[in-house]
């Protein structure tokens, strides 16, 4: 905890002891000492949702000690009837009048002020492969395995047009729903997620990236992600449960033909 902060609540305690502060004043310095602890108290900053937990357990805590007895709640509605009733109080009630919204107002002010910036996380964007993988029942070394119709770009042009084509079917069937029209992650449904889907039209993704890999996010998904730089929320289906693994292939071929890329050889990689 910040020393200074700790210092400064304990000598307003003494204070209110030196003036022997009646209970109100000790239940609004105790909300207050403990809101300002946990706000600007300690080193590492404690987010606003657990302060709010904390200080509706703590406003619950004063709240029933204050009301326990008649006493209490005499001793703590006096003060506040006097403020209200007595003629000669009308400044200090009226400075209370304006002071409350004006808190009010400064802490929405303060809020709404704040820079916009993105959550820090320490997340590998695209992490490393598994050495090996098992899709629909078939062992798959990420290492070495290569697009099988890759090699038709040289040798058949003709075939490898129709396996071009026929992932360009499974892509806008699937995949432009979040990943957009021009595969740049813009698609329909991209503002409600978090993370956003790859933009496959920016120059460093997928040229920097093998064809096994990519058969891996695909086949795998979001839960398919291992720990490395966490946390991972995709909403990337695990799309072996829906394509086969021609489709994925064929759909990869289609994602560098579009963008006009080439793979990462494996030379490169390895």
């Amino acid at each position: 905890m910040k020393i200074l902060i700790v210092l400064a609540i304990l000598a307003a305690f003494a204070l209110l002891r030196w003036r022997k502060a009646g209970l109100l004043a000790w239940a609004l310095a105790w909300w207050i000492g403990f809101f300002v602890a946990l706000r600007w108290g300690f080193t590492v900053p404690i987010p606003s949702s657990v302060v709010f937990i904390y200080m509706g357990i703590a406003t619950l805590a004063i709240a029933a000690y204050v009301t326990s007895s008649a006493e209490r709640r005499a001793e703590v509605s006096g003060p506040i009837v006097r403020l209200i009733t007595d003629p000669s109080r009308r400044l200090a009630l009226a400075a209370v009048v304006l002071l409350l919204p004006s808190l009010a107002a400064a802490a929405v002010y303060f809020r709404m002020s704040q820079p916009v910036e993105a959550p820090f996380f320490a997340r590998t964007v695209h992490p490393a492969s598994p050495a090996e993988i098992t899709v629909h029942d078939k062992k798959i070394d990420l290492d070495r395995a290569d697009n099988p119709y890759r090699i038709l770009e040289k040798t058949d042009p003709e075939a490898f047009k129709q396996h071009v084509a026929a992932g360009r079917e499974v892509y806008y069937r699937n995949c432009h729903f979040c990943h957009g029209d021009n595969l740049a992650g813009n698609g329909m449904f991209v503002h409600g997620l978090d993370p956003i889907p790859t933009n496959f039209a920016d120059v460093g993704t997928i040229p920097n990236l093998t064809e096994s890999f990519l058969f891996w996010r695909i086949s795998k998904g979001g839960p398919g992600l291992p720990d490395e730089g966490g946390p991972w929320e995709s909403a990337m289906p695990v799309w072996e449960k829906f394509l086969t693994e021609d489709d994925i292939w064929n759909t990869i071929l289609f994602l560098y033909d579009s963008t006009g890329r080439k793979p990462r050889a494996k030379e490169e990689h390895e």
